[in-house]
């Protein structure tokens, strides 16, 4: 519900960064909680697709090229023009598994190790681009590793299943 909030601007409408109100290839790009927004070491950012049916990487096709282009072009520009990070300096990716299941990217300093930014979680959005530009189902086709917490319910699942 906070993500629709704040895509209604019903929440923190004080804290968008960026916006871009087109409800097909549109997103709002907020600064993330784990970011104090008081140095840029740890700059830390998500954009909130306007879309709501899309849920994570697996959901994504060639149809989203557009939309996943103007994140990547805009979020640069906006956080460039507001916090001087050249895009060369950012990290830009996707998580899967996603924490949430509403489609979001990350923004972050290329320097900071943030949490979940790792290869075997993160995505980078500029390969994402490719593998859809290249393959419109690829996401749908291919096999997604992914690492789990301990204490992460779906872990527990692969547990009770005997897959671990």
């Amino acid at each position: 519900q906070w993500v629709y909030n704040i895509l209604e601007k019903k929440a923190e409408a004080d804290r968008i960064i960026h916006e871009n109100p087109d409800p097909c290839n549109g997103f709002v790009l907020v600064p993330d909680f784990k970011w104090n927004q008081n140095q840029l070491d740890d700059l830390y950012l998500i954009a909130l697709v306007q879309r709501r049916e899309i849920k994570s990487l697996r959901d994504l096709t060639s149809e989203h090229l557009p939309l996943l282009r103007n994140i990547l072009q805009e979020g640069k520009e906006a956080i460039a023009k507001r916090f001087s990070v050249p895009g060369s300096q950012l990290r830009i990716y996707l998580h899967y598994q996603p924490s949430y299941y509403h489609l979001h990217v990350h923004f972050t300093a290329l320097g900071y190790d943030a949490p979940g930014s790792s290869v075997e979680r993160a995505h980078l959005l500029a390969d994402v681009i490719d593998n859809l530009a290249m393959d419109s189902m690829y996401y749908q086709k291919r096999a997604l590793t992914f690492a789990l917490r301990a204490d992460e319910l779906l872990f527990k699942k692969f547990q009770e299943a005997g897959r671990v």
